[in-house]
């Protein structure tokens, strides 16, 4: 191929999607051999208040047009220059053959000639992540008056890991006989890389990336990169890509963000956790759906621009926790006798303290000296609530490994996706859920909780069994950082994608003491827990514990006897359970006949959290099951509990003419709990100006000692939900009364912007659901932002099995109810047979999926069951 001429060079179209035309800029500049090229540049251009400039390296096949959304988003003092490599994009083509090295040593020369100084972010995407790596790497070196002060890598590589193989795509590619064809002589290369997104590439967008590369003769590079992969160890440019990768361990004082499109079938979650491992102080925000063009599936411009806003902050660490030992109450001699944990059903078995602390002691030592667990590993724990779990988990804590608890509630979907981000060293379970680690391939050396024979461990990968670590020979431990890491548990999923939630054992400890204060919890207590979170935290109580014979991811499954039975068992003097299972026990009281209920008359405390909680039904659960205990509600998330609590006397004295057009009172803030609000504008959207003024609706910020750490491999998320004041941003909409007690309204998303102002749902909701013959009810809103109007879709006893219209006098009663409540107008009344909920509380109502449906039933179009 021959040089391309000067005058054949083209230029970006001004229309292209995104593009601004004042960005574009050719420079001439020597490459690798001395030989003067012209390079195209996308370049925001430098001013006098320039205090930062972002040099963004593409990949293959793409082009500079790639890192236009960064372009345009970054703030007027910071620069954005983004070259288009040497034969490729819009820069010159030479007709030479460019390997690793070669590009490393043009784009040298390229920012030399640019007199490159300052502070400069690399930001990278592709094989754009080597080149700029390569690059950085010499500049650190030898370069005085360029301070590399981030990096951010987004989608790239710089190693092939062992275990693994190359790319089918790429393997594919560089067959000798469909390497030409389809990367060069066709655009098939090019244009399989928007069947590589999520969602797929628009039309306008693919005619972004494809400008530049019109004709086979400006395609030669695409082919030329695809063949300059060094998957073989004697390929032309392993070894500098092998230099690129050492050269990884010199970067730990250059902060460091991934940005990860966790569906890109190329660069997939195995080369992040490769570059995890080789940068491991780096920030991480993976995107669990966006594919390998990370920039146009999600909104990575914003998370690098908040990430920039960061570089250079104060990071002055937290004061260091005092030692904490999570495992501490079953070490106390004044209860080793007593049962710690009892199982019901036919199978069950129980345990003392004293005998839970041995084996504890002992699997710890077995997971840590023999099982090959470290400290600071993540450890998958799949076990139902009983002996096992507890045995697993105290031993995790009591070695410095992470338990990362995901249960059946969140479904089989979401329990996948949850392994994937967690992405756990090792995973103790069940054989069931072995056997699904196996088929689906979950990360992590596997661990049998039930002995295991030769053949069964070979089917299931499994190298251990509890059994067999118990009885390894005994190590010392090691200590634990109480500000480490120490827990990840997921959020239900019920009001957005579930989410790991990451914990230090410092902030578990104060949630275990946050509920014994707040509930004067003492060693006469025995506890039935009919919730998943709370069956776990009997042992570090130091109370008998039980968890009723039931699927504790469904809620549903607990009866009246089952609870009976447990509360029997272990004489309990408190009962946790969620509003769903509470309700299913009333449904099912009669089936308990003339069964004697006197251990029932034991139980002090009814707790009931996971969502809000009606006091009818609490009123309901106390007269006719627990007739002797005081019913309270805590109000919290995943992220932070308990943060408020009201009991029932406090619920109903407020009456019927309280403020319940706030929404559902959830009572004051537990000790050492602070409540703020973030006022909503007139379109719903928080200030940002968070207060603790009574009367205002806004979102519910919360600032305690035991709320989360941050959310798992979820930088920008964690950014936007824990703010520089402390406060964790919960996403609940609520407003603060007079007397300082905290009203939910619902959640952010779910907020109707009708034309006169923000409506929270949960008030029209609470009017709808007194009515006779509705279950329950959503209230959403559907038109435009800032002129929607209210939809009532109610889960009705007679409405069939397909979605209808309310009939005249149902929707005059929903009409009177709600504007008599709220002064606010209906639209519309939808009645389905059931609501969509969540799996793990049975009653978390996806209201966004809610809205989309009835915008589609009122536009004419479907009446299939939401």
């Amino acid at each position: 191929m021959n040089p391309e001429p000067q005058a054949s060079r083209p230029l970006p179209a001004a229309d292209l999607d995104g593009w601004d035309a004042s960005w574009s800029l050719f420079v001439d500049a020597p490459d690798h051999r001395g030989v003067t090229r012209r390079w195209y540049l996308l370049d925001t251009g430098a001013t006098a208040d320039t205090r930062l400039t972002v040099l963004a390296v593409h990949g293959n096949p793409t082009w500079s047009y790639t890192w236009r959304h960064l372009a345009a988003a970054v703030p007027d003092d910071v620069r954005v220059i983004a070259p288009d490599q040497l034969e490729m994009g819009f820069s010159e083509r030479s007709g030479e053959l460019r390997r690793l090295g070669d590009r490393i040593a043009d784009l040298l020369a390229l920012t030399d000639e640019l007199e490159l100084s300052g502070d400069v972010v690399v930001v990278a995407h592709d094989w754009g992540g080597p080149v700029s790596l390569g690059w950085l790497q010499h500049v650190q070196a030898d370069h005085d008056g360029l301070d590399i002060v981030g990096l951010v890598l987004t989608n790239t590589a710089v190693h092939q890991p062992a275990e693994s193989s190359a790319p089918t795509l790429i393997r594919n590619a560089r067959r000798p006989l469909w390497l030409g064809q389809v990367t060069v002589e066709t655009s098939a290369f090019l244009r399989g890389m928007f069947e590589l997104s999520n969602p797929r590439t628009p039309a306008e967008i693919r005619r972004g990336y494809l400008a530049p590369y019109d004709t086979p003769d400006r395609r030669k590079a695409i082919g030329e990169f695809v063949a300059d992969i060094p998957l073989e160890a004697d390929h032309p440019s392993a070894a500098a890509l092998d230099a690129v990768a050492a050269g990884l361990a010199r970067l730990g004082d250059v902060p460091t963000l991934l940005v990860w499109g966790a569906g890109d079938r190329v660069f997939s979650d195995i080369y992040l956790h490769d570059l995890e491992a080789r940068l491991p102080h780096a920030d991480v925000h993976r995107h669990p759906k966006a594919g390998h063009l990370v920039s146009e599936d999600t909104d990575v411009a914003s998370i690098v621009v908040d990430w920039l806003q960061t570089l250079g902050a104060d990071e002055t660490p937290p004061p260091l926790s005092a030692p904490v030992d999570l495992t501490a109450a079953l070490r106390d001699p004044a209860i080793a006798d007593r049962i710690a944990i009892h199982e019901m059903g036919a199978d069950g078995r129980s345990v003392t303290f004293g005998e839970l602390d041995e084996l504890v002691q002992r699997t710890a030592e077995g997971l840590f000296g023999t099982g090959g667990v470290q400290v600071g590993d993540r450890v998958a724990v799949m076990i139902p609530p009983g002996v096992d779990l507890a045995i697993a988990l105290y031993a995790c804590w009591r070695m410095g490994a992470v338990p990362v608890l995901i249960d059946g509630g969140l479904g089989p979907a979401q329990m996948g996706a949850a392994m994937k981000v967690a992405h756990p060293n090792h995973l103790i379970g069940i054989r069931r859920a072995l056997a699904a680690a196996r088929t689906l391939r979950w990360p992590g050396r596997r661990i049998a909780v039930e002995p295991t024979h030769r053949v069964a461990r070979r089917l299931l990968g499994v190298e251990y069994d509890l059994a067999s670590l118990q009885d390894a020979p005994s190590v010392p431990l090691p200590a634990v950082d109480p500000d480490a890491e120490a827990a990840v548990v997921f959020t239900s999923g019920a009001t957005g994608p579930s989410k790991g939630v990451r914990y230090s054992a410092a902030r578990i400890d104060t949630q275990i003491r946050t509920l014994v204060e707040q509930y004067n919890i003492s060693a006469d207590d025995s506890l039935v827990a009919a919730f998943a979170p709370f069956a776990l935290y009997g042992p570090a109580m130091g109370i008998p514990s039980t968890v009723p014979d039931m699927d504790v991811s469904s809620p549903g499954t607990l009866t009246a006897a089952t609870l009976l039975d447990a509360v029997e068992t272990v004489d309990a003097s408190l009962v946790f359970a969620s509003p769903a299972a509470i309700l299913s026990v009333l449904e099912t009281l009669d089936e308990l006949g003339a069964r004697d209920r006197t251990a029932l008359d034991h139980v002090r405390l009814l707790l009931s959290a996971g969502a809000p909680v009606p006091g009818h039904v609490l009123r309901a659960a106390v007269d006719r099951l627990v007739p002797n205990a005081a019913a309270h509600t805590p109000y919290g998330m995943t992220e932070c509990l308990p943060v408020a609590d009201i009991d029932l006397v406090s619920l109903e004295s407020l009456g019927p003419d309280a403020l319940h057009h706030l929404g559902v009172c959830v009572g004051m803030p537990v000790d050492s709990v602070e409540l703020l609000i973030d006022p909503l504008d007139e379109l719903g959207v928080p200030t940002g100006l968070p207060t603790s003024e009574p009367g205002l609706l806004g979102e519910v910020r919360v600032r305690a000692a035991h709320q989360q750490l941050g959310y798992d491999r979820l930088w920008h998320t964690t950014h936007l939900a824990s703010p520089a004041d402390g406060t964790h941003v919960t996403g609940d909409i609520g407003t603060i009364d007079a007397d300082g007690r905290l009203w939910i309204g619902g959640r952010t998303g779910h907020v109707i912007r009708t034309a006169t102002g923000p409506v929270a749902p949960t008030p029209i909701e609470r009017a709808v659901d007194m009515l006779d013959g509705i279950r329950r009810s959503a209230a959403v809103g559907v038109g435009p932002a800032g002129a929607q109007v209210v939809v009532v879709i109610a889960e009705t006893s007679d409405a069939g099995r397909r979605p209808r219209q309310s009939s005249l006098d149902r929707i005059d009663r929903i009409r009177a109810a709600v504007a008599e409540a709220t002064g606010l107008d209906v639209a519309a009344c939808l009645e389905v047979p059931s609501l969509p909920v969540d799996h793990r509380h049975n009653s978390k109502i996806d209201r966004t999926h809610l809205a989309d449906w009835a915008t589609g039933v009122l536009e004419g179009g479907s009446v299939r069951n939401p």
